[in-house]
């Protein structure tokens, strides 16, 4: 009997811990918001029903005041004072804004469960005592008002864009920080990356009826509002005064609205997919490419959606505002004249954060590499597919050599904020991500990656993947290790280098010596190319892979060599035929090998020095 006790205590234990192991919070987020168009103020009350789902009792809560960034002193302000390279959108900019033009929230009042509870502000976070602890599986209602001052457009966020749009309202309200299985996630803004509660949003906002909106959410109310929300042929039934939008976003992580007297709204739908939503100043800077750019987005939803999983919500906004692309849940906010590729290029990248921030929501903060690489790389795919170019993702690998040749280099693993130049972060969470999937490619084969990428898609959306759910996703489609490729790549700054050594002839077969110049072991792809024009491709796996990939490209023979141990700096490969009958040798033909000197990785066997033994 004590045993079966003993059984049962265990398996419920384990079946608790299993269940609680990836628990998330949850946010329920009523708000009505008035903005004076005159002088720039933000006034109104928030409910917030939170929903502690961790098995830890809280005593605080924090809140993100993102516009109190946009003061001088700001951590934002002294460090972009302080990097050698910042942002030219920043600079010192901040520092000069006088006091109508900086940002601020300010709370009124704050009450948990209808009993006042105290605060204090510490520049961009307002840290919450509860009067009452929050239980595991519990909830509470978190009621406040708040005052804010829409500061000049600098970063992201503010009013009256290098364009003239009048409001991007990011970052506009006090929101709620994260709580995870690392505790809270409680940054400083100093301008890059975010983390959002998966939650839903109920949203009026009172604004000058002249202006038009678009943002995140469903419009619950288009006879009231017209500007192109109302069905065709219906009447508009306004009211006087100013007008109230009402909007409702669920399983979002964020709520962002953009609001302009000059706004043309067009509308496109994906066929088995959202209807998509225009909103830009229309002029001859923008009629004819933003007309363009709309078809591209309805294809490039189409290659998403087959490519890399459907989108969920079944409306999308593209919005003229910001200070470049930015993208937010159901919405993007970028900058609206430029060229068509241009505009096409950052439309494609921030669509694309709806896979990889808005969906699956990694915390870019820590793992930048997981949101800006990916996204890079599935709207290059997408992109290439649609102006049927091939696929290379060469700006990447420039920016990556460019880097490293620079010694700035750093690991992609720390913190975003961390970074020493922004050259560096850029390059670590766009360049270095990318090229983490391209060469995912090349290690595990294309028909491997591309299942994996859909099942991670399917199995994490609306789960706040880490790294390691990432990797077992792709572990388990490909059935080899690859841990060792994510410790390489993310968490050091060695670097791959590999090179064609000597070539001899022995016993009626020709012996080439690989070297392995740097410290980061790849898996190598070795194409011999014949004098008589055939080839074949030699595959020698990497021993920490446990496997080997498909075959990709059927037309050319390959051949499997045995595995090349990590510690060993050199493999000698045997092929069946004489030196005398080889063209060419050359490392990893498809280019996906991030090695930062190919100068050494062809040889020509006509270059070669006659009489020299061995051969090199």
């Amino acid at each position: 009997m004590k045993l079966f006790f003993l059984i049962v205590f265990i398996s419920s234990t384990t079946l608790s811990f299993c269940q609680d192991y990836r628990w998330q919070q949850r946010v329920e987020y009523s708000m009505n918001v008035h903005l004076n168009t005159t002088n720039h103020r933000l006034t109104g009350d928030q409910k917030l029903e939170y929903y502690n789902n961790s098995p830890d009792t809280l005593t605080k809560v924090y809140y993100h005041l993102f516009f109190n960034a946009f003061q001088p002193g700001s951590m934002m302000d002294v460090r972009s004072r302080n990097l050698p390279d910042p942002d030219r959108r920043v600079m010192d900019r901040i520092s000069k804004l006088k006091a109508d033009e900086i940002g601020y929230q300010h709370i009124q009042s704050l009450k948990q469960d209808g009993k006042a509870i105290t605060y204090k502000v510490d520049g961009t976070l307002l840290e919450v005592t509860l009067a009452k602890p929050l239980l595991p599986k519990t909830k509470t209602t978190l009621e406040m008002t708040f005052e804010a001052q829409v500061p000049i457009q600098i970063r992201r966020s503010g009013r009256d864009n290098r364009e003239g749009i009048a409001y991007s309202m990011t970052q506009w309200y006090p929101k709620l920080a994260e709580y995870d299985f690392q505790g809270w996630h409680a940054y400083q803004y100093v301008a890059r990356e975010f983390q959002g509660v998966w939650g839903d949003f109920d949203v009026t906002i009172k604004i000058d009826p002249k202006f038009v909106i678009g943002g995140t959410g469903k419009l619950q109310n288009p006879q009231e509002i017209g500007h192109g929300y109302e069905k065709p042929g219906s009447a508009v039934k306004r009211p006087n005064g100013d007008l109230t939008w009402h909007f409702v976003a669920k399983d979002v992580i964020d709520f962002a609205w953009v609001a302009d007297p000059d706004f043309t709204h067009d509308r496109a739908q994906v066929p088995n997919g959202p209807e998509l939503h225009f909103f830009y100043q229309k002029n001859e800077k923008t009629s004819e490419t933003w007309r363009r750019m709309e078809g591209v987005a309805v294809q490039l939803f189409e290659f998403l959606n087959k490519n890399f999983g459907k989108y969920p919500f079944d409306t999308y906004s593209v919005i003229q505002g910001g200070d470049g692309g930015m993208e937010y849940p159901m919405c993007t906010l970028i900058m609206g004249e430029g060229s068509q590729a241009g505009l096409n290029g950052v439309m494609a990248h921030e669509v694309t954060h709806s896979w990889f921030q808005m969906t699956l929501a990694s915390n870019e903060a820590l793992y930048a590499w997981m949101d800006e690489g990916f996204t890079d790389f599935a709207s290059e795919e997408a992109l290439n597919s649609i102006y049927n170019e091939p696929v290379t993702h060469s700006g990447s690998y420039r920016s990556y050599y460019g880097l490293v040749s620079s010694g700035l280099h750093e690991p992609a693993s720390q913190h975003s904020d961390h970074f020493t130049t922004n050259r560096a972060y850029s390059t670590a969470a766009y360049g270095m991500g990318s090229i983490f999937l391209h060469q995912l490619k090349y290690i595990i084969g294309t028909e491997n990656f591309y299942a994996g990428m859909l099942r991670y898609y399917n199995t994490w959306k609306m789960r706040h993947p880490e790294p390691n759910d990432f990797l077992r996703i792709m572990e388990k489609t490909s059935g080899m290790q690859l841990h060792w490729y994510y410790r390489y790549w993310i968490q050091t700054t060695k670097h791959i280098d590999y090179d064609i050594g000597s070539v001899i002839d022995k016993d009626g077969s020709a012996l080439v010596e690989l070297k392995r110049m740097g410290e980061f072991p790849m898996p190598i792809d070795l194409l011999v190319t014949y004098k008589d024009g055939s080839k074949e491709l030699f595959y020698i796996p990497m021993n920490e892979q446990m496997g080997r990939k498909p075959i990709e490209d059927k037309s050319i023979k390959r051949i499997d060599a045995e595995a090349w141990p990590w510690v060993n700096p050199t493999y000698t490969l045997n092929i069946a035929r004489k030196t005398s009958d080889i063209e060419s040798i050359e490392i990893d033909p498809s280019g996906r090998l991030a090695d930062i000197d190919q100068k050494n990785n062809v040889l020509k066997m006509a270059d070669i020095k006659p009489f020299s033994n061995p051969v090199r």
